[in-house]
């Protein structure tokens, strides 16, 4: 596969658009390559993970367990289970979804592969949970610690959904975050407040115990168990020898510009996902777009999401 240098990561090897209709050009071509990650050494039943397996005639369902007495495909048991659409959509999905850095919106995707925006909102939020519990490692620092707050200011508000008294980023949701200078992998979860309690949480189930933690001089996270030096940003410091807070910032900016720019909006209730898409996709930028491509194939299984889950109350 050819690359071109150019700006940018060019150590890292991209696929265009013209590759992308070579490496997939029919349905079989995508079917094998889901096959292949899935099923590295053979391929195995999505319902009991038996290698007991033969080959079937059913209209589709391919394989047959003779363990399980099942019939199964490559979508059995991850987050394409049910989908009705060819599996050349969904590898031109996982693409489009890796390569756009500031996200890419149901409405591009429902554009891109001829499908309604309700599938193609349902298909982007199938793709995020491919890095839902990514297994990271505990930091080792040094690691920068910050909260930002993700939402539309209260004054564009309609009357009925302001928050009495709100002011600054009351009225939005809280998003806290952590980067492993060591590794520059992101870990970010949104939570309910920023009391004391749960920025220490947040700390102690990120960062190893004997790292170095950065923070600004928010007082909670005051006398947290690791090493700790901040910069305060109340008096406008911003850096502080080795103490700075801009690489979890940088972070914030590129979530912000995806809301503002791609999505326009994110719901309180699916803001976990949004965030982990973005800390996912800044977790892998340094591979090849396709070994991209795989970990989130990869991360797929196991993670079927129905429908009714995501517009339940």
């Amino acid at each position: 596969m050819t690359t071109t240098t150019a700006p940018g990561k060019s150590h890292r090897k991209g696929i265009s658009l013209m590759e992308l209709t070579d490496l997939f050009p029919d349905e079989q071509t995508a079917v094998k390559w889901f096959e292949a990650i899935y099923w590295p050494e053979g391929r195995c039943c999505g319902h009991c993970g038996s290698t007991k397996t033969v080959k079937a005639t059913h209209k589709t369902m391919p394989y047959f367990c003779t363990d399980c007495r099942h019939y199964f495909s490559v979508r059995t048991g991850t987050a394409l289970q049910s989908s009705r659409l060819p599996l050349k959509k969904w590898a031109f999905a996982v693409y489009l979804y890796v390569t756009n850095l500031k996200g890419v919106s149901s409405m591009k995707l429902h554009r891109d592969l001829k499908v309604t925006q309700k599938t193609a909102w349902f298909m982007l939020h199938r793709l995020r949970e491919a890095w839902t519990a990514s297994g990271l490692d505990k930091f080792t620092g040094p690691v920068e610690v910050d909260e930002t707050y993700i939402g539309g200011k209260e004054k564009n508000k309609p009357l009925s959904k302001r928050r009495a008294g709100s002011q600054g980023g009351s009225g939005k949701a809280i998003v806290i975050g952590a980067k492993d200078r060591a590794t520059n992998k992101i870990s970010a979860v949104k939570i309910d407040s920023t009391d004391k309690q749960t920025l220490h949480d947040f700390v102690n189930s990120r960062a190893a115990m004997g790292s170095m933690i950065y923070t600004d001089d928010h007082p909670g996270y005051s006398k947290v168990r690791n090493r700790h030096q901040t910069v305060k940003h109340s008096v406008s410091q911003y850096i502080n020898g080795q103490a700075h807070t801009n690489g979890i910032e940088s972070f914030w900016a590129l979530l912000k510009r995806g809301y503002h720019g791609t999505y326009h909006h994110m719901s309180e209730k699916h803001l976990n996902r949004y965030v982990t898409e973005f800390s996912g996709r800044f977790n892998v930028r340094e591979s090849d777009t396709e070994v991209q491509m795989q970990n989130v194939a990869a991360g797929m299984v196991g993670k079927r999401l129905m429908y009714s889950e995501l517009t339940s109350d």
